[in-house]
């Protein structure tokens, strides 16, 4: 059987803040005067400039101060920063509880990105008790906003039966969901389904459409099963070529599977 990873990597990336009908200033002193005024985007967008660097001196401090001037006005999305900064360590010492308490009161206002992160603690028991009912809600809640990371993962907890009844058609569902919106590793899951014919009609033509898909975004687990494809000419015509070029671009992205295929034909990484 084919195995499907996890995507178990909790985003780091920090989110800017545009109020409705609004279009944020972009100069800086603007912005620090609506912080200093109390506006909550102006103050978390503040704090995401400082994070980052943008424009002036990069300082983890300055944007836990302004991130928890905004959270503490109940800004969602300041709370998820400031659950991303404690889950890092970042200007402040690391604490999943803290991390968790942050995602907890972004999550509750619906942010999908709190929830997916806080969904994946509860999985994972990071700060929490560890739970797949409550992993399955929070993922859910995500992913019915539209979030791929949350659709790939709630297709797992399908797939695997973590949570909920074992369902490959539901699997199908949320792995689609993701896939169509472009999240290689659904791309990936949902040609593994079509490989095995778990929850469709197996289809080798349609495992390969979707292993190209992920490859071709640099999945390297798709770019190893598509270079397998095409070594055995299972769901397309066979080459040789085609699956040496596929294996080596997993192999240079350290994909072992990759290394030992072209150790087997022969061939140099």
């Amino acid at each position: 059987m084919l195995k499907k990873f996890l995507l178990i990597i909790i985003l780091s990336a920090l989110t800017y803040c545009y109020a409705n009908n609004f279009e944020f200033p972009r100069d800086l002193t603007a912005i620090i005067k609506l912080a200093e005024k109390g506006d909550t985007e102006a103050q978390n967008n503040l704090g995401s400039i400082y994070y980052n660097g943008e424009g002036v001196e990069q300082s983890y401090l300055h944007a836990f101060k302004w991130y928890y001037k905004a959270s503490e006005k109940g800004n969602a999305i300041a709370q998820y920063n400031l659950g991303v900064m404690y889950q890092k360590g970042k200007g402040i010492k690391k604490s999943l509880l803290k991390a968790a308490e942050y995602y907890r009161k972004s999550a509750d206002q619906d942010y999908d990105m709190a929830q997916y992160n806080l969904g994946l603690m509860y999985e994972k028991g990071y700060g929490v008790k560890q739970s797949y009912l409550q992993a399955v809600e929070l993922y859910r809640k995500a992913a019915e906003q539209g979030n791929v990371y949350a659709q790939t993962n709630l297709g797992l907890m399908y797939d695997n039966g973590k949570g909920v009844k074992k369902s490959y058609s539901k699997a199908v569902e949320w792995y689609r969901r993701a896939a169509e919106q472009g999240a290689a590793q659904a791309q990936y899951n949902l040609g593994d389904m079509y490989h095995l014919g778990y929850g469709v009609k197996q289809s080798y033509s349609k495992a390969v459409e979707w292993y190209r898909k992920a490859a071709e975004q640099g999945h390297d687990i798709a770019q190893n099963s598509l270079g397998y494809m095409y070594a055995n000419g299972i769901g397309v015509e066979k080459s040789y070529f085609k699956a040496v070029e596929w294996f080596r671009k997993a192999a240079k992205q350290g994909n072992k599977a990759s290394k030992q295929n072209l150790k087997i034909l022969g061939e140099k990484e």
